[in-house]
């Protein structure tokens, strides 16, 4: 048996009990072997898995195992998870604000929103989405803000490049912003 056909069951075993995506470099680490030899077998079990149920994902900088989106109702119908990351309007908007704008600070996200963001920032704390990256040097050096891991997995991204993107002016971007907070000059309409 090949090196590559022995190194598959191993890593079917690793993605169904891993309860996170798990890097390249984890894998190493535990596998003792090069990550050369881990991708190809992760490449294989991944198209191997395409017509099935159960995939392979590559997100959040790492790969998980998981049931076909497709067949989510399905599955939603046997487990009925309790949703514990339902999201308000307003904190997709800040949520937002700081995936495209990272690192950020509350005063700046409450520039954009025109209103207090002090609960919703806490809120998505909480959730883990985001988190404090560091401080910034305006005066009373306050927290910044940026997105986690767990934001990515949750939306099902490998990487914030993946983010559709915004336009290159910071005009444009607060147009963006406004549009998407339903604060467009003509509301009449």
């Amino acid at each position: 048996m090949t090196e590559i056909a022995q190194l598959k069951p191993i890593l079917e075993s690793l993605l169904f009990v891993a309860r996170k995506p798990l890097s390249l470099e984890e894998l190493e680490k535990a596998l003792e072997l090069p990550q050369t030899a881990i991708s190809q077998a992760l490449d294989e079990l991944i198209a191997e898995y395409e017509s099935k149920g159960i995939k392979i994902f590559r997100v959040a900088g790492g790969n998980l195992m998981g049931t076909d989106p497709a067949n989510a109702q399905y599955v939603e119908k046997i487990l009925n998870p309790r949703v514990e990351t339902t999201l308000s309007p307003q904190a997709l908007e800040t949520l937002a604000i700081i995936a495209y704008k990272q690192p950020v600070t509350r005063a700046e996200i409450e520039r954009l929103r025109g209103v207090a963001s002090d609960w919703v920032v806490e809120t998505l704390v909480n959730k883990k989405l985001i988190k404090e990256v560091g401080r910034s040097e305006a005066v009373g050096h306050p927290y910044l803000y940026g997105t986690t891991q767990e934001f990515l997995r949750h939306f099902g991204v490998h990487n914030l490049e993946e983010l559709p993107p915004l336009p290159v002016s910071e005009t444009e971007q607060e147009q963006v912003f406004k549009t998407a907070l339903h604060e467009t000059a003509d509301q009449s309409a």
